[in-house]
């Protein structure tokens, strides 16, 4: 698991041990920089559910403002602070080892959001219907929200908006914006 652009691509980014956590293949990791490229530079970023905290630090890497990962883990949110200093962002990031939906709740707005919670759980829902219950993506801010292909995700009221759904194997993505 590596980097894949900015300033620090090709950098290895430690992996967990175990099966705990479950990182976002690096295909689909950059089809997921493909479809935000534009919306990265300067921005705020949450990555929740954020496991090895790549999506983040990935972001970090092209140019966010600053990133707060979640992870309610606390093994996940050690691996996190390591690959984070390895990638020389310690400045940039704030890691929390909380429940995401706990989290939201006090959480200020973004402009983009990541949301990979595992598979296996109706978490994916939960947390895309928090975000916009608690409001929480700036105007024409951004989710990113990985799952099967098999999850159905709500639908979303204005001003959100399922604007488009990628799959990838067995994996989707689907990109909401608040307008």
């Amino acid at each position: 698991m590596r980097v894949i652009g900015g300033a620090a691509r090709g950098r290895r980014l430690r992996e967990p041990n175990g099966e705990s956590i479950r990182p976002t293949s690096d295909m689909v990791k950059e089809s997921i920089f493909n479809i935000v490229q534009f919306d990265i530079e300067g921005r705020s970023v949450l990555d929740l559910y954020a496991g090895t905290g790549q999506l983040g630090i990935e972001a970090l890497s092209r140019g966010a403002r600053s990133c707060i990962f979640v992870d309610r883990d606390p093994t996940a949110a050690k691996l996190i602070r390591e690959n984070v200093k390895t990638c020389a962002f310690s400045d940039n990031a704030h890691i929390f080892a909380r429940d995401a939906l706990t989290y939201l709740k006090g959480a200020g707005k973004f402009d983009l959001i990541f949301c990979d919670p595992p598979y296996d759980s109706d978490l994916a829902g939960k947390t895309l219907l928090q975000i916009i219950e608690f409001d929480k993506l700036n105007l024409n801010g951004i989710i990113i929200c990985e799952t099967r292909t098999d999850t159905t995700l709500p639908d979303v009221p204005p001003p959100y908006e399922l604007q488009k759904e990628y799959r990838y194997g067995k994996v989707r993505i689907s990109r909401f914006v608040r307008l």
